[in-house]
């Protein structure tokens, strides 16, 4: 069966050249590789058209000023001939068996969808942490439950077609609702943990913010997870304020349970910290650990703010039901 592997860029000219080289390095060779760039203006283009004149990539340059990102993924299937596509992202690094294990189950024709996997690549201690504070380990997931992102995950291209592509009115979040129609149409997904690609956290608090924030407006605007969301207000706005009244006017011993309740909330990052922090001293490690919770903090804010902003969106614009596809 012919393999398409397709991706969106937009300002990447620094992280591609890794992708590209990953991509050339694969062991199951793509058959074509198409790149939907959104209007990039730092080089991007330029490095994608000498990297299809250098020829070592079967590479289909389209250009689509101004598309979102499902607006790109929908352009780029569209361009594709290949029966399997196989979906990454720019700021990854691939596997060298990548495609090979990603591809395998669809070529044997026992999955419709397959779902790799994604590591951390940090090159600073920030990403480092980084890294262990947003991104789970292969021991977090449930196969069954696992929804993959665009990042690292393949499709046959006739069952992309049959859910409508990607929901292009949403800029963030879109793979989660295009995971959503792909199950509920074709039955669970294949979890191929080999099939892994490296990806690079955010570099900075003020990225990580920015980035967190247009997750939850998307989850507003596709109205998703709405009980975590409302769990995070109340862990945030009543429970913590009020242990801590609590144990400030009425009973020290409430004290207690607010030191063991605020760390308890840092546990698993730290706990993925020592798998990611080899090579570094005992300075940069206490560092590490300092930055988890500042992290956290910031990423939950980031998402109070953002989600509530993606509702009134919804509100104003009236989405179709993305429900109603599935």
């Amino acid at each position: 069966m012919k393999i398409t592997v397709i991706l969106t860029v937009l300002n990447e000219a620094e992280s591609l050249p890794r992708l590209l080289d990953s991509l050339a390095a694969q062991t199951r060779p793509p058959d074509e590789v198409v790149v939907v760039d959104g209007g990039s203006t730092d080089g991007t283009v330029a490095l994608l058209q000498a990297e299809r004149h250098r020829g070592r990539l079967p590479l289909i340059l389209v250009e689509r000023p101004g598309a979102n990102i499902s607006q790109g993924r929908n352009a780029a299937i569209a361009a594709a001939s290949g029966e399997i596509i196989a979906v990454t992202d720019a700021g990854v690094r691939l596997t060298p068996r990548w495609l090979e294990h990603i591809t395998a189950p669809l070529e044997r024709g026992h999955a419709t969808v397959v779902a790799g996997f994604f590591r951390p690549d940090p090159y600073t201690l920030f990403e480092v942490a980084m890294g262990a504070t947003v991104l789970p380990e292969l021991r977090d997931i449930v196969p069954d439950r696992f929804l993959p992102s665009s990042r690292s995950v393949a499709f046959l291209r006739k069952a992309a077609q049959a859910v409508g592509g990607y929901p292009e009115w949403l800029d963030f979040c879109e793979d989660l609702v295009f995971d959503f129609w792909m199950r509920d149409r074709f039955g669970p997904f294949a979890f191929v943990p080999e099939a892994l690609v490296y990806f690079r956290p955010r570099g900075s608090l003020r990225a990580f913010a920015r980035q967190y924030y247009q997750y939850a407006r998307g989850d507003g605007k596709a109205n998703l997870w709405g009980r975590r969301h409302l769990v995070r207000y109340f862990t945030y706005l009543v429970a913590i304020p009020l242990i801590g009244w609590l144990g400030w006017w009425r009973d020290p011993r409430w004290w207690l349970l607010y030191l063991l309740a605020i760390p308890g909330m840092f546990l698993t990052p730290w706990r993925r910290l020592r798998r990611l922090w080899g090579g570094y001293g005992l300075l940069d490690r206490l560092r590490a650990i300092v930055w988890v919770p500042i992290i956290r903090v910031t990423g939950d804010i980031a998402k109070m703010v953002g989600y509530p902003v993606g509702l009134w969106w919804r509100w104003r614009h009236r989405p179709p039901d993305w429900r109603q596809r599935c």
